[in-house]
């Protein structure tokens, strides 16, 4: 019986190039990340990227949202507003404090050379979504838990911010004495 080897397309041929884009920046890092060495490894060719993502900025932030590392973990309901940022911050720094150091790196990498901010990269990561805090802020609204208003974007996504700042200052997880701090000295304060 003769073999035919069958052309990927679609879904099924993004999924080999993100599959192979993530390990190549996992094995190589940024500054080494080539479309050359994507295309070797999915079995394709440049034109195949290029056609998807015209920059290497655009297949790496593919690849790393592809590698999970911007995917949205389940956002917990408890009933109160002070549970459920402790316990997404608390699954935050258990899950993805490992990769900070790396995503520094890239980031810092990606800013040399286009120019794109933490915060460019940042937005088109995230597509545009809620931050995780004003979801919580207008769960809580809803229980009457706080005012119901327009929240700020800086007062929205503090919790996040902070856990974030000292996960890239530390590049360790966070003693959880210092996410209840961040939550109850600083936080909740300012939304009562």
């Amino acid at each position: 019986m003769d073999l035919v080897k069958t052309r990927r397309r679609g879904a099924e041929l993004e999924e080999a190039l993100l599959d192979a884009a993530w390990a190549e920046l996992q094995e190589v890092g940024y500054p080494a990340f080539t479309f050359e060495g994507v295309a070797a490894r999915a079995g394709t060719s440049k034109p195949v990227l290029y056609r998807r993502w015209p920059a290497k900025v655009d297949l790496v932030l593919a690849a790393l949202q592809h590698g999970g590392l911007f995917s949205r973990r389940e956002l917990v309901d408890t009933g109160s507003l002070r549970s459920d940022v402790l316990h997404a911050l608390r699954d935050f720094n258990a899950y993805r404090s490992g990769f900070m150091a790396a995503i520094s790196v890239y980031m810092a990498s990606i800013n040399v050379e286009t120019g794109l901010s933490p915060a460019d990269l940042r937005d088109r990561l995230l597509g545009g979504r809620s931050t995780i805090g004003r979801v919580m802020l207008e769960r809580a609204a809803a229980r009457g838990e706080i005012p119901a208003r327009d929240w700020p974007d800086g007062i929205a996504s503090l919790p996040s911010d902070l856990v974030r700042h000292d996960l890239v200052m530390s590049l360790k997880p966070l003693p959880d004495s210092r996410i209840v701090e961040i939550v109850d000295d600083i936080w909740l304060p300012l939304v009562r």
